[in-house]
């Protein structure tokens, strides 16, 4: 009986491995072969134009620098459970980035990662994982509402009434959290939260943060270097602004991974649109990040899932 309990259970591993993989696939072949704003014809006269050996290799390599800063944070907080080497965080941050390519907001990486680790420690992995993400996506609010405010000085498509609201809604909110910090609601609350967050390390905070740091730089510049090779003219700060606005806008839209290129598209056409930038280029260089952000770490990572072996699952 056991046998037959422990091949059950590998075939179910198995099968969702498979359909893991396989729906991956499926969805990025989807995306890309039947986008009809994708005009490959003008994309392949750009690319023989303005192609370089040095700048593909330096726009693969702010995609190597991504993901690496991602893995880094990821092997600093996870430390402070158990050591783990930068094999096993690379190993772990990409197969959990499959795993959560068909779940909202990428929430599937969080039981991804717990998969690698004992069960008892999950809640734990959860928290870190929380931790992981949180400052990247408060680095992503913080470039984002200073990239809008001067994308608006320039623009003016927010009036100042509007952004005053905007901001004394920001600090009643604050001041909510602040004084309802010791409130419970079902054992949890802020303050336990906060003191949570203070129990992990200091340097691991700060490693955290400057990572986080880095990895928004090498992406928002991947996308900013990406327009200048499609011949879009326009100052730095102009530029790099725009692409916060819509990191910051698109980041608090709820969606899935395996649609964060239209996601953050719709977003782009519209400011970009202001600039004057030509629609399908703007659809191009979203679709270009997509793929070698998403894309080319999931197919990596499809190799970890497949490999995958739980502990709980004995080998025939």
């Amino acid at each position: 009986m056991i046998t037959i309990s422990n091949k059950i259970k590998q075939f179910l591993v198995l099968l969702v491995k498979i359909m893991i993989v396989g729906a991956a696939f499926y969805f990025i072949y989807n995306q890309l072969a039947n986008n009809n704003k994708l005009d490959w014809q003008k994309f392949l006269v750009l690319f023989h134009k303005n192609q370089s050996v040095l700048g593909i290799g330096f726009i693969l390599l702010l995609s190597v620098l991504n993901r690496l800063f991602e893995i880094l944070k990821w092997k600093y907080l996870a430390s402070t459970l158990r050591p783990i080497s930068l094999g096993e965080a690379t190993k772990q941050v990409l197969a959990a980035l499959t795993a959560g390519l068909f779940t909202p907001n990428g929430v599937g990486e969080y039981a991804g990662k717990a998969l690698y680790f004992d069960k008892k420690d999950a809640k734990k992995i959860i928290f870190l994982n929380l931790i992981c993400n949180g400052i990247q996506m408060l680095l992503t609010v913080v470039f984002g509402v200073f990239g809008l405010l001067y994308f608006n000085a320039e623009y003016n498509i927010i009036t100042p009434k509007t952004i005053a609201v905007f901001f004394a809604l920001s600090l009643l909110l604050f001041g909510i959290l602040f004084f309802s910090k010791k409130v419970n609601i079902k054992g949890y609350s802020i303050e336990k939260l906060i003191h949570k967050i203070n129990e992990i390390p200091k340097s691991i905070h700060q490693k955290n943060t400057l990572l986080g740091f880095l990895r928004y730089l090498a992406f928002s510049h991947q996308c900013y270097f990406l327009f200048l090779a499609f011949d879009v003219d326009l100052p730095y700060f102009i530029l790099i602004s725009t692409i916060s606005c819509v990191y910051f806008l698109a980041s608090s839209l709820p969606t899935f991974q395996f649609l964060d290129f239209a996601v953050k598209g719709s977003v782009a056409v519209y400011f970009f649109g202001i600039l004057g930038v030509n629609e399908w280029i703007v659809i191009f260089i979203t679709t270009l990040m997509w793929f070698l952000n998403v894309v080319l770490p999931v197919i990596i990572g499809s190799y970890y899932v497949l490999n995958f072996k739980p502990k709980t699952v004995q080998p025939i």
